[in-house]
């Protein structure tokens, strides 16, 4: 498909069945460069699904993903993440034996393969700052709250140097105030210019956040 210069994702007639379930039949979507877009529908309407099939995460039977103009339907996760892609999971699995700042290492040493450990250093800090984290560099994740273990969780997800990110339920269980620092943190990195992808379920969250809204049914 023809992209415009704003547009940075477009999937078409992505189709994904499982076994004689049709999980996604032909969904098209768009989003566009900067965008802040809020993906909702029921559980089970396939949006963790749709959002595999554009990470890489799983592969599709039917229809195409365009990433700035190139077609990456047939690219392993690791680099479409190295393109610029990135998800944040809803469950953080932070690496327990490592500190907050390990955590962050390992993302910028793998995802964008960097090697100089003081540089490395350097850009974990800068992430952990970026979400909030700075303070807590060398705590172990396990003394973290459940609003610094999702801030920990994007920081991971944006260690990767997105152009798009995903943030899958990020404020799944969190309290009114907490929403509202994910928010304040999802509206400073859209400002800073990634793409926004945001799948959640607490509306008044969704309504703040996005400029357009996508409802899988």
């Amino acid at each position: 498909p023809h992209m415009s210069a704003n547009e940075i994702v477009i999937a078409k007639g992505i189709v994904k069945r499982f076994g004689g379930f049709t999980a996604l039949n032909g969904v098209d979507f768009t989003l566009k460069r900067g965008e802040r877009l809020g993906l909702i529908g029921p559980n089970g309407s396939g949006k963790s699904t749709f959002v595999n099939c554009l990470t890489g995460a799983l592969p599709f039977e039917a229809g195409s993903v365009h990433y700035e103009g190139q077609d990456i339907s047939k690219l392993a996760a690791w680099k479409r993440a190295r393109l610029g892609i990135t998800r944040s999971f809803q469950i953080p699995r932070p690496f327990r034996g490592l500190n907050v700042r390990q955590n962050m290492e390992v993302p910028l040493a793998f995802t964008v393969g960097m090697s100089d450990q003081s540089r490395i250093e350097e850009e974990a800090d800068a992430v952990l700052d970026q979400v909030g984290l700075l303070g807590k560099a060398t705590n172990n994740p396990r003394s973290l709250s459940q609003v610094e273990l999702r801030k920990l969780e994007l920081g991971r997800a944006l260690a990767g140097k997105p152009r798009v990110l995903i943030a899958d339920e990020a404020m799944a269980g969190l309290s009114d105030s907490e929403v509202d620092e994910i928010l304040e943190l999802l509206m400073k990195l859209n400002k800073a210019g990634i793409s926004i992808i945001l799948i959640e379920h607490i509306m008044r969250a969704v309504v703040r956040f996005s400029e357009r809204v996508i409802v899988l049914v």
